[in-house]
């Protein structure tokens, strides 16, 4: 049963209408942090996820405020800029709301990744490159960029052990820090930037 109050927080905070049962927990705030914590019970119901009534009678994706809709969120909220640096990336959701936040909302998009994992059967770096995404990644293939990292508008950090991986949403014990430290944003800012550099050539 969907309770009023979760229907009044999710409008609010989705835009999705009244899909997503489960009570959020408080969202973060400057000068607080917030876990997310992985695997989720199932991939979120695509409809629902992007505003539109499921009407499954017996939907198997899920419509609850899970940690994998958290984290969508939070790319969903950047206006001005928005930087990745991940090891790789195969998740469909996290991929379009990356290019959603380019093409509809006009965020200055650069993403950083893994050059072996690139190559990966289910990688979206070079859909995302296709659509106008600017991607870089590293140039040695006996080691790895193995950062799992995204900064939104120079003020929302988001960083753990989550790889941005459909498998990983469903089987890995994973976390992500929801983090408005200024300290920790200028210095994830600027790793990404010495690396977005460095990868130029």
């Amino acid at each position: 049963q969907v309770h009023d109050h979760s229907r009044r927080l999710l409008r609010s905070q989705l835009g999705m209408g009244i899909c997503f049962s489960r009570r959020p927990s408080a969202a973060s705030a400057p000068g607080q942090e917030e876990v997310l914590f992985f695997p989720d019970p199932a991939m979120p119901c695509y409809r629902a996820l992007y505003g539109k009534p499921c009407r499954r009678a017996n939907c198997k994706y899920t419509h609850e405020l899970t940690s994998l809709v958290r984290l969508l969120l939070e790319i969903r909220k950047a206006r001005r800029t928005l930087v990745v640096c991940v090891f790789t990336i195969t998740c469909t959701e996290i991929a379009d709301e990356i290019v959603a936040a380019a093409k509809e909302r006009g965020v200055k998009v650069r993403v950083i990744t893994d050059d072996v994992k690139m190559d990966d059967q289910g990688s979206k770096a070079f859909d995302l490159k296709a659509k106008g995404i600017r991607v870089r990644h590293d140039h040695n293939s006996l080691s790895h960029m193995h950062h799992k990292f995204a900064v939104v508008d120079n003020k929302t950090l988001l960083n753990g052990s989550f790889n941005w991986t459909r498998g990983a949403v469903l089987n890995n014990r994973e976390n992500v820090v929801i983090s408005h430290n200024p300290a920790l944003v200028r210095a994830f800012c600027g790793e990404f930037n010495k690396l977005w550099a460095l990868y130029g050539g």
